[in-house]
């Protein structure tokens, strides 16, 4: 690999990225360290309002306008939605995911009134087949779920003393690790593997002193797992490529070695003249690369410009098995994702 100083550099970030908490608006402790890595390369990094992090990336071109390369930091997660008398926890789902996908998963319970932070796991209602006839066959979903706190609790009241009651933020343990083989398997890995593989390429730039072809924001959003993350851009923004996943399974070209080029997801197609230049990138660089079209997702590309924004936009990312799970992708997918972005900004 030609450029592996960076691949490396790449999983670190993720790795320490996906041990901090941030289901979707529940960002600011991502963006804060993706901000200060960004700093302590010489980049301008900025939380705006919205609470996206920007930097700002000038390049060699002298034109006004501006490409974004878009990732998103937030992940899948939960909110209390109330305290059983029991003293477990009622929950509701901050993304889309299946409850199979999360049955017995360690998490955190994030008090909004003391800032305290408390384990607990996810289990059904009916949790050992020892004692509940339907414990095998009972229905997973969200009224049949619950949180068992690790702590001593024995009712609601037990519960409030602790500080903890609804609308406070729950997240799941990523349970990162990284193989000898090359894998790397965690949760969150959409999208934050994407949002470390941007990182990556600007560690590239830094180190070697390089401007991209044209002026470039790399924006992180913290909404995009519900519907809104990049509805706001930079003013300034005409093109906007989405660092985001590939999926991976029946029907898809896609694996986790591979780059991914999406040329339609549920929100339509992508950009014609930006899809094909990427795939012409993909060839000449000699990128393991797939196309492929996605009928159960949307990306931040699709937001923006339902947002209001006039850009064209287009999606790549690394394979990833088993998305919205247990989740799984390859250093060969980061590496082509990688190569590819530095390819369409100009880089060598």
């Amino acid at each position: 690999m030609k450029h592996k100083k960076y691949l490396n550099y790449a999983v670190d970030t993720l790795e320490k990225l996906v041990n901090i908490p941030s289901p979707s608006g529940f960002t600011e402790n991502a963006m804060k360290f993706m901000k200060k890595e960004a700093e302590q390369m010489g980049y301008a990094a900025k939380i705006e309002h919205t609470g996206c992090l920007v930097v700002d990336v000038p390049g060699e071109s002298k034109s006004e306008d501006i490409l974004c390369l878009a990732a998103h930091v937030d992940t899948l997660g939960a909110m209390v939605s109330a305290v059983k008398p029991s003293g477990f926890l009622k929950f509701s789902p901050v993304g889309g995911y299946t409850m199979q996908s999360i049955e017995g998963e360690y998490c955190k319970i994030h008090s909004r009134s003391t800032g305290k932070v408390y384990t607990g796991t996810v289990l059904t209602t009916a949790p050992s087949v020892h004692v509940y006839d339907d414990a095998r066959t009972q229905e997973r979903i969200e009224k049949n779920m619950e949180i068992r706190l690790d702590e001593k609790v024995f009712s609601a009241e037990d519960v409030k003393k602790l500080g903890i009651g609804a609308g406070d933020y729950v997240s799941f343990e990523p349970r990162f690790e990284h193989t000898k083989s090359g894998f790397i398997k965690s949760r969150h890995l959409d999208d934050k593997a994407s949002a470390a593989v941007l990182w990556g390429v600007l560690k590239y730039m830094s180190d070697k002193k390089l401007k991209p072809n044209q002026h470039v924001k790399m924006m992180l959003t913290g909404f995009e797992e519900v519907g809104y993350g990049a509805g706001w851009l930079p003013e300034g923004v005409t093109k906007i490529l989405a660092v985001d996943m590939g999926a991976v399974g029946e029907d898809l070209t896609g694996d986790e070695y591979h780059v991914s080029i999406c040329a339609k997801d549920s929100a339509g197609p992508y950009n014609y003249a930006m899809t094909n230049q990427l795939i012409k990138l993909a060839q000449e660089n000699e990128l393991a690369y797939a196309v492929d079209v996605f009928p159960h997702y949307s990306s931040d590309v699709a937001v923006a410009i339902k947002g209001g924004n006039a850009v064209a936009g287009a999606l790549i990312g690394q394979g990833v098995h088993a998305s919205h799970g247990m989740e799984r992708t390859h250093e060969e997918g980061l590496y082509n994702t990688m190569m590819l972005v530095m390819a369409y900004i100009g880089l060598k």
